[in-house]
């Protein structure tokens, strides 16, 4: 758990693997300078090449505009600043007209696209809420929107592909699904996991129930 501290409080974020592994990457880069004390920064600021973990950084425009900028050389594969031609000595290929592809890209982008994730895995407005802090409510009705739609889109794949056959056992047309409801042998059973839904005694819905578990 991330803990995020905010004028109204503290709220813990959940991190996944990779979040989890960026941090510790983190963790080990301030060993290096001292920068893990309790009180110290997990950006701390740096000038003229003196990292000092007891102030935070407080902007990191020049790293995210180099970020996405950042163009990569089709003929030796090196990651570099846009150029006319590669920087690398031994390629110098032609580099004009290469664009990067996170040209664009601002960092809040990187938010409304982890909350539209949640959504189309069909992650309720409370959890959202709970993960992303404060969400206004003409977005949550937007974020809304992207979950019914990844739904239509979940219902419209059961038409795509018929699983039974429109030809019955006598020949005649029809959809037969003899085939589709007899049980499969033994040997042929397929893998499955079991989810056991409803609420545990005292919760007042499944909702708050996951919220709580998210937390």
């Amino acid at each position: 758990m991330l803990e995020y501290k905010t004028e109204a409080g503290q709220r813990l974020i959940p991190m996944n693997d990779q979040v989890y592994a960026v941090a510790t990457r983190l963790w080990e880069r301030a060993r290096a300078f001292n920068g893990t004390a309790s009180g110290h920064y997990v950006f701390p600021a740096c000038e003229n090449g003196h990292v000092d973990p007891t102030r935070n950084q407080k902007s990191f425009r020049t790293a995210w505009r180099s970020l996405t900028r950042a163009v990569q050389c089709a003929a030796c594969g090196k990651l570099q600043r846009p150029n006319g031609s590669c920087s690398a000595e031994d390629c110098k290929a032609d580099m004009r007209g290469i664009k990067s592809p996170l040209a664009g890209l601002r960092f809040h982008d990187l938010r409304h696209h982890a909350i539209t994730e949640l959504a189309e895995a069909q992650v309720s407005d409370q959890t959202i809420t709970a993960i992303a802090g404060h969400v206004s409510p003409r977005m949550l009705a937007r974020y809304s929107h992207v979950r019914n739609e990844a739904r239509r889109h979940a219902v419209a794949a059961l038409s795509a592909k018929p699983t039974g056959s429109w030809f019955s056992s006598d020949g005649t047309s029809g959809y037969d699904t003899n085939n589709d409801t007899k049980p499969r042998a033994e040997e042929e059973a397929l893998p499955e996991v079991i989810e056991r839904n409803g609420r545990l005694v005292g919760t007042r819905t499944p909702d708050l129930h996951r919220v709580k578990v998210a937390l």
